[in-house]
């Protein structure tokens, strides 16, 4: 069986995706921090996805996969001017840093099948911008460009 994990998996787009997946028969597993899912036919893993302890021990549990679906996301809707530089390094660590390192961990298993895929949930924000987001649009605009590299 096929097993597929999915960042932000309790709402939205990554709850969904999890369902669907679920339905298709992979084996799924998503993380969730705040809100547990409440669903049931996948397997639920609390994760701080600000904490790269926290994201490799994620995979002591979860071993290798075949998907990897980076959809969590944060979003802190403040004029940039009022941002704290600590508010943007957190919408940047979960939106960003924590799918690189994501992917760093899953590739080496997925090269050495030569099979696997990794997803990356972006925004139209990645392209446009408003005066609110600009941690958000920056990180998923860097987001994007991991994806392209």
């Amino acid at each position: 069986m096929k097993k597929v994990l999915i960042t932000g998996g309790a709402t939205g787009i990554g709850k969904s995706t999890a369902m669907l997946f679920a339905q298709k028969g992979y084996d799924v597993f998503v993380t969730y921090n705040q809100k547990k899912p409440d669903f049931d036919g996948v397997t639920k893993i609390k994760c701080n996805l600000e904490n790269e302890e926290d994201i490799l021990n994620l995979f002591k549990t979860v071993g290798n996969i075949d998907i990897l679906v980076n959809n969590a996301g944060m979003i802190k809707r403040i004029p940039m001017h009022e941002m704290s530089a600590d508010e943007f390094r957190k919408v940047v660590d979960v939106d960003l840093n924590a799918p690189f390192i994501m992917a760093k961990a899953v590739l080496p298993g997925m090269m050495k099948k030569k099979a696997g895929k990794i997803i990356n949930i972006c925004s139209m924000m990645s392209e446009l911008g408003r005066e609110t987001v600009s941690a958000y649009a920056a990180a998923k605009g860097g987001l994007k460009m991991l994806t392209k590299n």
